[in-house]
């Protein structure tokens, strides 16, 4: 019987965390400031449940994967989508292009990711 509870409450534990899924970039805006720098906005899904399994951070980066900024989400966000925003990005002259991805701190990266044209 202990067995079976155990086995129980491990498939539940893990089956959450699998359920909440990788997340996913939804919508990015990118706007330049004075100073030459960037405001952007990312709006993230992710079926946050809790400490144990939520998104924990989403980053800007080029074409060639170097990350430019990252968005770190301290504590997990519900309800979702939810949208957070970087001011004073730093984007190289000459990047035209750039990539956001979300990282949640159960499963890493692999989400939807969006490119966006640089204004």
């Amino acid at each position: 019987m202990i067995r079976l509870l155990f086995a129980f409450a491990f498939t539940l534990f893990f089956s959450s965390q699998v359920l909440a899924g990788k997340a996913d970039v939804l919508e990015v805006k990118i706007t330049k400031t004075a100073g030459g720098t960037y405001q952007v906005s990312a709006t993230v899904q992710h079926a946050d449940d809790g400490w144990q399994h939520h998104a924990d951070r989403w980053e800007i980066l080029d074409m060639e994967g170097n990350i430019l900024d990252t968005r770190v989400l301290m504590h997990p966000h519900t309800p979702a989508p939810f949208t957070r925003s970087i001011s004073g990005a730093k984007i190289p002259e000459g990047i035209q292009k750039v990539r956001v991805r979300a990282h949640d701190n159960v499963h890493g990266y692999g989400g939807e990711e969006l490119v966006i044209d640089i204004p």
